[in-house]
């Protein structure tokens, strides 16, 4: 019975490395298209959401997604206020000519942070989970410009563009690492997303919640090699 036991461990074992082999290949595969597929150049931007000098552009991810308001009140009724716990999107890029999703985006727990996160850390910070080797990178925002007043910022009406800062990264759970260089990140070319217009202004409307519909270009930095 001993003997049987260690067999059928070993080749759960041997079954285990047979998949995460070929996982973790295609997963290599997958990042080396990426990185060609991508001919990237660093945008543009105004000083004030412009990463510092030393950081170097590696990926870039088209979003889509929503952003989430809730009803608060306020001294004279009531008002929409983003609420931090809902953002949410999927980043794409084109690879042959489809869409291929990248990256996830959400709020969670940095579990991992480093020397820029604050203290005490917040409930949940912005993540980005990459689609690929499960690696994570958690930020902070530092600075934004108004959409509408620049051209990486260009559609009136949305909701800023944004610089932020790493504050925390975690390997896959194979060891990926695609998502722990990141230094810097930039969200720009926004559209949409902004608090509704009406449905939040007396007290009756307090605690209701609304999901926006809002795009955007996300690009990741890292430190110059």
């Amino acid at each position: 019975m001993i003997w049987k036991s260690v067999k059928q461990g070993r080749n759960r074992s041997t079954i285990r490395q047979s998949i995460t082999a070929p996982l973790m290949f295609a997963c290599l595969l997958c990042m080396t298209a990426l990185a060609e597929a991508q001919n990237l150049s660093s945008p543009n931007t105004p000083v004030a959401i412009t990463p510092p000098a030393g950081n170097v552009l590696y990926l870039v991810g088209s979003a889509v997604g929503t952003q989430g308001y809730v009803c608060l009140p306020t001294s004279t009724g009531a008002s929409w206020t983003v609420n931090n716990s809902r953002p949410e999107a999927t980043l794409f890029v084109k690879m042959f000519g489809q869409d291929v999703q990248i990256i996830t985006h959400f709020l969670s727990p940095d579990a991992n942070p480093n020397e820029n996160a604050p203290n005490p850390l917040p409930f949940g910070s912005p993540t980005w989970q990459s689609s690929f080797d499960s690696s994570v990178v958690w930020a902070k925002s530092l600075n934004s410009i108004p959409a509408g007043s620049d051209s990486s910022c260009s559609h009136v009406g949305a909701i800023p563009c944004l610089l932020l800062q790493s504050i925390g990264s975690q390997l896959g759970p194979a060891g990926g690492r695609l998502m722990t260089a990141t230094t810097y990140i930039q969200r720009l070319n926004t559209a949409g997303g902004v608090a509704p217009a009406a449905g939040c202004s007396v007290p009756s409307d307090v605690s209701k919640q609304k999901l926006v519909p809002y795009s955007a270009d996300y690009y990741f930095f890292r430190g110059r090699d």
